[in-house]
């Protein structure tokens, strides 16, 4: 679901609502609804008709704990009536293995999906967590360029390392000069592990970029496209353009040992 900057169709994308997330409404503006997204604050419009209610004692069950992520590509939730498609990432509802609960319909789910007892969620092995956020950032390789999106048929790069490190239970903010105040600092790129975070200025020294680093410097970030690019002191080099392409500002460590 598209979540605009203005009340309108024409206005900016500037994030995305995926399948099993809530929200709030702040207020009703003509056909609009302006919401504040409940994982991760952010504000912004959407169209009034693709709005589905829940109950406040869903939304606070929802809000106390995390929920499962989807790890197909697409994959069907469905009941007697209803198929809804849903993509790697998206949040399953009070998953239990079989079903899930979207609002107050129970629905089927057989795909596969994360699992805080094999040491995905917040307190499994950080090794086991970080090979699961390297191995699905393979699976976005090639995903379009989209600013504001959060799905796999089309991102930023923000959007990017926000949804691979929900994988494993850890919100991050939406944005890349949000996503810079988390974890603690790495002073050089020969010391990086997989699973850092790099990010990058421009001119002005404002925060524009964000990648995740993989083995041997490595970066994987949404630029055009999901790709994957050398990192050294400078920034990431761009083989195809023999130049590079982000000068680096700060690498952060958010899971360690």
């Amino acid at each position: 679901m598209p979540v605009r900057a203005e009340p309108t169709d024409k206005a900016e994308l500037i994030t995305q609502l995926i399948f099993g997330e809530c929200y709030t409404i702040l207020l009703t503006q003509g056909n609009w609804h302006q919401i504040r997204i409940a994982a991760d604050q952010y504000v912004g419009w959407i169209d009034f008709k693709q709005h589905l209610p829940v109950t406040a004692e869903y939304f606070a069950a929802w809000s106390a704990q995390d929920h499962p992520r989807s790890l197909d590509v697409v994959q069907m939730v469905s009941d007697a009536h209803t198929r809804i498609p849903v993509t790697l990432g998206s949040r399953l509802p009070f998953f239990d293995g079989m079903t899930l609960r979207l609002g107050a319909q129970t629905m089927f789910y057989n795909g596969a999906a994360t699992n805080p007892l094999n040491g995905h969620g917040p307190s499994g092995p950080v090794d086991k967590r970080l090979a699961l956020v390297q191995k699905m950032g393979q699976v976005y390789l090639k995903s379009p360029y989209v600013w504001g999106g959060k799905s796999l048929f089309g991102l930023d790069c923000s959007g990017l390392m926000q949804q691979l490190y929900g994988l494993i239970g850890v919100q991050l903010p939406r944005d890349a000069r949000q996503q810079i105040d988390h974890g603690q600092a790495v002073h050089f790129v020969s010391q990086t592990k997989p699973g850092d975070l790099a990010f990058f200025d421009n001119a002005d020294g404002a925060i524009v970029h964000v990648g995740i680093l993989l083995e041997d410097q490595q970066i994987l970030h949404a630029s055009g496209e999901v790709r994957i690019d050398p990192l050294d002191h400078n920034g990431i080099y761009h083989r195809q353009r023999q130049k590079y392409s982000h000068k680096l500002r700060l690498i952060k460590r958010l899971l360690a040992d």
